[in-house]
């Protein structure tokens, strides 16, 4: 895992005539109690889009919308989300025959469930593809 000033510098370098964007998954608050952590994560949130050559164009993501276009339940835990990945890009496979997911462990799942929400991929689209 990168840690958090690392990669802020490597948001800040980006390659700043890239089409990509950045996506980042925003904190919702549902009226229970946070911790020091949280508001850490709040503070890193903006970093990270004030650093990117476009921050307005910054796309922050709601976990509850991860888990709608995902699983199509806003109740959903991350293990659904985990299984929604696989079903969708395919299964994480062996050292000797790594599948598509393969490596994707810890944070990185709900990383790529912000990246493949912000992407638009759905079952539907990658049987048109």
């Amino acid at each position: 895992m990168t840690p958090n000033h690392e990669l802020l510098a490597i948001v800040a370098g980006w390659n700043r005539y890239s089409e990509d964007q950045l996506a980042i998954e925003m904190i919702a608050s549902y009226g229970m109690a946070v911790g020091r952590e949280v508001f850490e994560t709040c503070v890193w949130v903006g970093r990270f889009q004030q650093v990117w050559r476009h921050p307005d164009a910054v796309r922050l993501v709601y976990r509850r919308d991860v888990k709608l276009h995902l699983c199509g339940s806003a109740k959903a835990k991350d293990a659904n989300i985990r299984q929604a990945l696989l079903d969708l890009l395919g299964p994480q496979g062996t050292k000797k025959a790594p599948g598509p997911t393969f490596g994707v462990k810890s944070h990185a799942w709900a990383a790529l469930g912000v990246a493949v929400t912000v992407a638009g991929i759905t079952p539907e689209s990658r049987r048109a593809a």
